[in-house]
């Protein structure tokens, strides 16, 4: 079981290395708004990745697999998403946010700030069907029937989330760094080119097709 797990985490490493939607998104929150409310965005991408395991071992990744229709709104949804993130992106002023915390008023601000951080990274996961299909097809490599599924399902869980967190905190760290350096023209193109990057992979979900078609 310690070589399996072992195996899953350097899997899961190359996977979630491999720019996504969730690391776009890491990158521009670390250049435009740090390190630490870029993490709020993070931890909307770490619970939307519990949501697709747990989707994923109740079964609905299977019934994505069966069923055109649902699979296909569920897409759309995720490809219309993805393409009005990507448009904010490109028509972001490039603006360096920052959070001071001062003033009730702006105490507030920050925290609807922070929480449209997180609620971005967690929708743009959760109506991906290509996150369900993955884990319906993953995560059964690393189980052991003829133990508790529950148990292996939420150390699986535990051990995506962290290497995804770890990933994703690499990727704000350097857009953090990269803020440091940047005048707004150069924090204009870092959203540019990841909302570039968002409505190209908008358009490639959207020919995403069921394995069975």
């Amino acid at each position: 079981m310690e070589i399996s797990i072992v195996t899953f985490a350097l899997l899961a490493l190359v996977v979630v290395m491999t720019p996504g939607p969730t690391v776009l998104l890491a990158l521009s929150n670390g250049s435009r708004y740090g390190l630490v409310s870029a993490g709020y965005g993070i931890a909307g991408a770490a619970l939307s990745d519990g949501v697709l395991i747990a989707a994923a071992g109740l079964g609905l990744g299977a019934i994505l697999a069966t069923s055109a229709v649902l699979f296909t709104v569920v897409k759309m949804i995720g490809v219309g998403y993805l393409m009005w993130l990507g448009v904010q992106m490109l028509r972001s002023s490039g603006e360096l946010g920052s959070f001071p915390a001062h003033s009730s008023r702006q105490i507030s601000g920050v925290s609807g700030c922070r929480l449209t951080l997180f609620r971005k990274s967690f929708l743009v996961a959760v109506t991906n069907p290509k996150g369900y299909l993955f884990f319906t097809a993953f995560l059964p490599q690393f189980l052991d029937p003829s133990e508790p599924l529950l148990a292996q399902y939420a150390l699986l869980a535990l051990v995506f989330i962290a290497v995804d967190v770890a990933t994703m905190a690499a990727y704000a760290g350097l857009g953090a760094k990269a803020m440091q350096f940047l005048s707004h023209r150069g924090a204009r193109w870092i959203d540019r080119t990841c909302g570039g990057l968002l409505i190209t992979l908008g358009c490639a979900l959207a020919f995403v097709r069921r394995s069975n078609e």
